[in-house]
């Protein structure tokens, strides 16, 4: 039923307001919110791959700039670390260990397709995730981290690669609002038929190890192929899924009638009848336990994002949820 609930009828205009955003972002608004991020941390990085220079503590032991701890001598260790006054206090020889700290690069994924072109009150989904999508790259930066994504559509898809720049995050956030601003009522082509499998092919091409990747969408669009390319990314990379949704998608509105249309046909909903609100919130449980146990499979933290959430105060929250887990 869900798959047919794509765009209310009398669709808001490009005008937007400080409480209601609408159906469309814009650049401005995405550049703003960097004044958001100066309490905003992402998380350590769980694993490394490459020595590069950076924020997050490494796993890996080694001669950095962060004293760890003093432990005897073992063969192989690196002798100009030998703490003397420890090992004439001791006797024995002891080493000094120091973490490295070590960069985590960002990869951003940001669903701009048909299907996050949907909202109830305050604005759409696609524009709640080109508002994440902005937060955790300008969060990433702040912190020194390299930060790229990708950003696609039905029509197709850009990418930036990781870098450590103001200049790829303008050109990413640039992207995003060019896809968000090109989706409309209106249905894609025959033509246009880039899917989410597609994305995360890209994806998998684009990510180096050790990468943390961050999929906002509302994730309608999962088949089996859609599992092999998360195992594969799960494998030497960090997931992050947050699903943008609607409360409408959880919950019919109150008892009436409601035209919908995904913009070539239009039904019209009941939702006096019990029975049917029973069965639509049976799908979306189900679309959610589905959801959560796709992230668990593949070891992706899960996040859902509301149309109706403050998105800093969303994001704050998903960063506290992020550190204790």
């Amino acid at each position: 039923m869900l798959n047919n609930i794509r765009n209310i009828i009398n669709t808001p205009s490009k005008q937007t307001s400080s409480a209601d955003l609408g159906p469309y972002c814009n650049l401005p608004q995405l550049m703003k919110l960097r004044l958001s991020v100066k309490h905003l941390c992402l998380p350590k990085a769980k694993a490394v791959s490459r020595p590069q220079t950076g924020q997050h503590m490494s796993r890996f032991k080694g001669r950095g700039m962060e004293f760890s701890e003093v432990r005897v001598y073992q063969p192989g260790d690196d002798v100009r670390s030998i703490d003397w006054r420890v090992t004439a206090r001791r006797q024995t020889p002891h080493t000094k260990i120091f973490e490295e700290e070590r960069e985590r690069p960002l990869l951003v994924v940001c669903d701009q397709s048909q299907s996050q072109f949907f909202g109830s009150q305050h604005t759409f989904k696609s524009v709640r995730a080109a508002e994440v999508a902005a937060l955790f790259s300008w969060t990433a930066l702040e912190h020194n981290d390299r930060v790229g994504g990708i950003v696609f559509s039905e029509r197709g898809h850009r990418e930036v690669k990781p870098a450590r720049n103001r200049k790829s995050i303008m050109k990413l956030l640039s992207f995003i609002n060019d896809f968000n601003q090109n989706l409309s009522i209106l249905p894609p082509t025959k033509e246009q038929n880039f899917s989410f499998n597609d994305a995360m092919n890209e994806t998998i091409r684009l990510a180096k190890p050790g990468t943390m990747i961050v999929i906002i969408s509302d994730f309608l669009h999962l088949s089996p192929d859609t599992e092999k390319q998360f195992s594969k990314l799960s494998k030497h990379n960090e997931l992050i899924m947050i699903r943008t949704y609607d409360p409408i998608e959880e919950d019919l509105p109150p008892p009436g009638f409601y035209p919908v249309s995904d913009g070539t046909e239009t039904i019209v909903i009941n939702s006096q009848s019990s029975q049917s609100r029973k069965n639509y919130q049976a799908w979306a449980n189900e679309h959610k336990e589905k959801l959560k146990s796709f992230s668990r499979k593949f070891k992706a933290t899960y996040f859902e994002l509301s149309t109706h959430e403050d998105t800093t105060q969303a994001l704050q929250r998903v960063l506290i949820n992020l550190k204790a887990s």
